[in-house]
């Protein structure tokens, strides 16, 4: 049998999250929203700017997303930073809850998407970067830079 194709569209990336975060795993996960916050989303109004996971009495929670005002919502409008439950199977529950209580990792959201009609929030465990580290990577993303400049230059002149 052919495999079903699955379409993703992105709405919203943690851009800092890879800057630092080293990321080990990643997981998918279900959010529980309100109708104006998936219309607003279906808008482009997500932000996961210092947006973190926590788990809580076996259930897991996103703070700090920030999900724009639907503009045709009236007075039944939704809260821009409330506190939105994710929905996971128990037992990866447990598992990043016991990833998050070792020392030094941390659950982050990376991406929020549509996949098949649905949203879905890709959350990583990720360990602290430190300075050096940051630096690092940077210097290495700036030395890929400039061998694509080269390549392309010296294709254009060949």
């Amino acid at each position: 049998m052919a495999k079903k194709e699955t379409s993703e569209k992105i709405i919203c990336t943690n851009k800092t999250a890879r800057l630092n975060y080293f990321i080990e795993d990643t997981y998918e996960a279900g959010i529980v929203l309100v109708g104006t916050e998936v219309k607003a989303l279906r808008d482009g109004k997500g932000n996961l700017k210092d947006s973190y996971v926590a788990v809580k009495n076996e259930e897991i929670f996103l703070y700090g997303m920030h999900i724009g005002l639907y503009s045709h919502g009236n007075r039944l409008n939704h809260e821009p930073e409330r506190v939105r439950k994710l929905l996971m199977h128990k037992r990866e529950i447990k598992r990043l809850y016991g990833k998050s209580r070792e020392k030094g990792f941390t659950l982050i959201p990376l991406k929020v998407y549509f996949k098949d009609g649905r949203i879905k929030v890709e959350i990583g465990v990720g360990r602290g970067k430190k300075l050096y580290d940051k630096r690092e990577d940077l210097k290495l993303k700036e030395d890929r830079r400039a061998m694509e400049r080269g390549l392309r230059s010296r294709s254009r002149e060949g």
